[in-house]
Parts: structure tokens; C-alpha cells; sequence
């Protein structure tokens, strides 16, 4: 078990550097010189040449690749060129929101996704399973902003139920925090409750189909014995990993969302950032956004271990 652990452990060491080589390239060699872009259309020559040397362009890759790597080990992801701040500091003041919302729709995608996926399979064929069809159908089709403006026309414009767009902290109130997160977190989580709901019904199906299965119900075991203590735990590897999978496509969704909502989150940090062509913000993001995604993988590959013993080996 711990050889497994640790050559997890040291694939996502390996991971993150190839990622840091690739965000630090993405800058250096992209077309243009990315002070004169920085600097916009009017700046002079002198403007230029000291955004160049404040960014460290004069220097030679190497050199600029290892500044950057020891500042991002020391916690200094660099400072912004519009707001003058740490980029750490500015993305740690829009972390309230994202999270909130982010954790919340996975807490929906997956409680809501899981337990329709189990029903469909149980009940393969019946009015269930075609429900879930339709709705998978649906929710894969319609885009998250078209989600959203349908939403918030139903239920804030005409309805008058819930609020347009907006954050409040949770340390405002707890009733507010969620009653402003209900449009953003419906409409970011449709797609992957279908996602999750139909990857569980089909890795349900195929265990419940198994022969030890009949032999289990032939036993006695109990319709919950059969779902939750034989099927779903042999089903659990395919499940984690299509969990695991949703986080991915959460960072880009998380972006689209805050935009719609007006949430003031890193998705619109990063938003604003790319109209003003805030390169370290971007850099930085980026790195801790692949961070977080590749340790959320680690935890699905440790996770694999304990459903299934024979992974370890």
C-alpha cells in the first residue's frame, strides 16, 4: 500500500512540473511581445522596457523559469500589473465564493446524480430510467450560460423567488449565503448530475448483471443489501473516477457561471484578468487550478485503493 501511495505521489510531482513548464511557456512564446500588450497601443518605448524588466523578460528562459519556480515554491505567484497586488492575495479574497459554489454542486451532483443513477438501473426499462434519459439528453445539450439566463428569467425576473445575481458571505448568514446560490449551483450542476446518473447506471447495470449477484438474491440478501452492500461497491471505481472527471470540467464551468451570476469569484478574477491582459494573475491561476485538479486526482487514485484492495498490487 505505501509503494503504491508513493508512486501516486511522485506521478503528481511529475505532473505538476510538466504543467509549470507548459504555463510558463504559454507567455514567453506566445505570439507578440507581451509587455507591448500589457502596455496597450499608446505606450512608449520607455513604458515598455520597464514592464519588460519589472516581468523579468530581459533575461534568459532558464534564468526566468527558475525565478519563477523558486517564487512559486516560497509562495509568491508573482504581483499584478493593473492592481499593483500579490496575485496569492487577490485570488485568496475571491476563494470564499468559488468554493462555496463549487463544493456545493458537487454535493448536489453527486448526492442527486448517484442516487437517480442506482434508481435507473434498479429499475432499468421503467418510467425512472426514461425519465433520466430525457433529462440526460436535455442537460448534456443545453450550454451552462443558456441554463442560467433561463433560470434567472424564470425564477428571479418573473417569479421574483430568488435573487438576479450576487454573493453574500456565508458569515452574513447562512440563509442568504444559500438563497444566492441556488441559480448558480442549479444551473452548473444539470449536466453533471446527468453525467454522474448515467455513468452510475451503466456500471450498475453491468454488476447487477453478474452472476454472483443472482446468486446473492437467491440467498435472500435484501434489495438494499444488493444495491448498496454488493452492487455499488463493485460499481465504486468507475463512479469515483467520473466524479473525479467533473472537477475538471467544474474549473471552466465555475467561470462561465460566475460570469452569468455576477459572483465575485476567481472565475471572474481570471475573467477580468484576460481583459486586461493580466499575465501573472493568468499564471498564476492557472498553476493553482492545475494544482487543485491534479490532487483531486491523487485522492481518486488513493480512493481506488481502498474500493478495490487488488489496485494496490
Amino acid at each position: 500500500m505505501s509503494v503504491y501511495i508513493i508512486h501516486r505521489m511522485l506521478s503528481t510531482v511529475a505532473v505538476m512540473a510538466l504543467v509549470g513548464v507548459f504555463v510558463f511557456l504559454l507567455l514567453r512564446l506566445s505570439p507578440g511581445d507581451p509587455a507591448a500588450i500589457i502596455a496597450g497601443d499608446n505606450a512608449t518605448p520607455q513604458m515598455i522596457a520597464g514592464i519588460r524588466e519589472s516581468l523579468g523578460l530581459n533575461e534568459p528562459l532558464p534564468i526566468q523559469f527558475a525565478h519563477w519556480t523558486m517564487g512559486m515554491l516560497r509562495g509568491d505567484f508573482g504581483t499584478s500589473v493593473f492592481a499593483g497586488r500579490p496575485v496569492l492575495e487577490l485570488v485568496s479574497q475571491r476563494l470564499g465564493p468559488t468554493i462555496s459554489l463549487a463544493m456545493l454542486t458537487m454535493l448536489v451532483s453527486v448526492t442527486i446524480g448517484v442516487g437517480f443513477g442506482i434508481l435507473a438501473a434498479w429499475w432499468a426499462g421503467g418510467l425512472i430510467d426514461r425519465i433520466l434519459t430525457a433529462f440526460s439528453a436535455v442537460a448534456f445539450s443545453v450550454p451552462v450560460f443558456v441554463a442560467g439566463y433561463f433560470l434567472i428569467y424564470l425564477f428571479a425576473i418573473r417569479a421574483h423567488w430568488l435573487p438576479v445575481q450576487g454573493y453574500v458571505p456565508i458569515d452574513q448568514g447562512v440563509g442568504s449565503w444559500f438563497v444566492h446560490l441556488i441559480l448558480p449551483t442549479t444551473a452548473l450542476s444539470l449536466a453533471y448530475v446527468a453525467f454522474i446518473a448515467r455513468l452510475t447506471r451503466a456500471s450498475m447495470l453491468e454488476v447487477l448483471s453478474e452472476d454472483y449477484m443472482r446468486t446473492a438474491a437467491a440467498k435472500g440478501a435484501s434489495s438494499y443489501a444488493l444495491l448498496f452492500h454488493h452492487a455499488l461497491k463493485n460499481a465504486g471505481v468507475p463512479i469515483l473516477t467520473v466524479i473525479g472527471l467533473c472537477f475538471a470540467y467544474l474549473i471552466s464551468g465555475v467561470v462561465i457561471t460566475e460570469t452569468v451570476f455576477n459572483v465575485p469569484g476567481v472565475g471572474r478574477l481570471v475573467v477580468d484578468a484576460i481583459n486586461n491582459r493580466d499575465y501573472p494573475i493568468i499564471q498564476g491561476v492557472l498553476i493553482l487550478a492545475s494544482g487543485v485538479y491534479v490532487f483531486i486526482n491523487l485522492m481518486v487514485d488513493l480512493a481506488y485503493s481502498l474500493i478495490d484492495p487488488r489496485i494496490r498490487y
